[in-house]
Formats: C-alpha cells, structure tokens, sequence
C-alpha cells in the first residue's frame, strides 16, 4: 500500500494515475493512523513554498509527516521535494528539515520557470541519461545528497536521497514510461 500526502496541493490524480498503472493500492489521507502501515508515503506538491508549510501547519500535519519519515520510504515530488528541506526562499519558511539545505530561486541565463523535458546525469543507470519533465523555478542548494542533476544554465539537483529519504524535483507521473519507472524505483528502493 502506498500513501499519497493530501494536503490540497499536489497533483494528486496524475499521481494516481501512475500508480495504477504500476498496479499498486494507495491510499490519500493526510492522518497519521490512515498512513502508518503505508509501505512508501508520497508527498506529491505544485505551487508556493510558504503556502503548502502553512497548510501544513494549519492541518496540524507536520510532525505525522516527520514520525513517518523516520520508519517509511518517504518521497518528495517537485515542490514535495522541496519540503523536505530545512527551509526555502520562497516566502521566507521553514521546512521539514528532513535533509539539510536551503530551496534558492533559480539563477539562469534560461527562462525561469524551467518548464519542458531535460536530460538527468547520474552514476545510478536507472536514471543516467534519461529525459524527464521539469515545471519549477526553486530548486536545492548544491547538496551532497544529489544522486542525479540537469543542466539548465545551472546544475539543478533533480533527485536527492538520504536513507529513506528521496526528492524529486521533476514529474515522474508526467515523464512518460521511463517516469512511471523511476517512481517504481524510488517506491521499491531501487534509486
């Protein structure tokens, strides 16, 4: 079973969609006793930093998030991913600090937000190489924990994991097949 985080700002039936095609029972809650038998919890996320952690807060959600952190598969996707960080330039907040570092506003000679399909760089073969979507204009601080970056006039950490931990900042469910793929991978600990 997986768990899909409903905080009312992800893109959660494209989510959906992707995990149905892989076959798999989720279950959408944002409460800490429909989650904890989850065997990977996703925090699906689109639009402003500050907004979802204080609907976060406003839900009274964070520390379920943090407890089902410590024992879960725990992944964040786009803006998702961005909340697992301690904190963000984006409406001057704090995040989960589930990894260390700061979310900046992209400085590109490219147009901003970085919207379209990039091309990933990894030593893991599951996702050197491949062609992703990407739709942000924040993004991580170089970070030791970037398992996989692209090249956008700047080297944008586009999958981050420590331990159970793992950040995506592109759009698994909207990268085609290769995308579902990769959301298999990080679900089943394959990244």
């Amino acid at each position: 079973m997986i768990g899909i985080i409903d905080y009312s700002l992800g893109n959660i039936q494209n989510i959906k969609n992707a995990l149905e095609k892989l076959e798999y029972e989720y279950i959408l809650s944002s409460k800490y006793e429909d989650l904890k038998d989850c065997d990977a919890i996703l925090l699906p996320g689109v639009g402003h930093f500050g907004n979802a952690m204080e609907t976060i807060d406003r839900l009274d959600i964070k520390w379920d998030l943090l407890k089902l952190a410590e024992t879960k598969r725990f992944i964040g996707i786009c803006l998702g991913m961005q909340l697992l960080f301690e904190e963000s330039a984006e409406g001057d907040a704090k995040g989960l600090g589930l990894l260390p570092g700061r979310i900046i506003r992209m400085k590109t000679p490219h147009p901003v937000p970085h919207l379209g399909w990039n091309t990933l760089t990894s030593t893991n073969p599951v996702l050197d190489g491949k062609d992703v979507y990407f739709v942000h204009s924040f993004m991580a601080e170089s970070t030791e924990h970037a398992i996989a970056t692209a090249e956008y006039g700047v080297t944008v950490p586009a999958v981050v994991k420590k331990g159970n931990i793992i950040g995506i900042q592109f759009h698994p469910e909207k990268s085609g097949d290769l995308g579902v793929d990769m959301l298999k991978q990080a679900i089943e600990g394959g990244l």
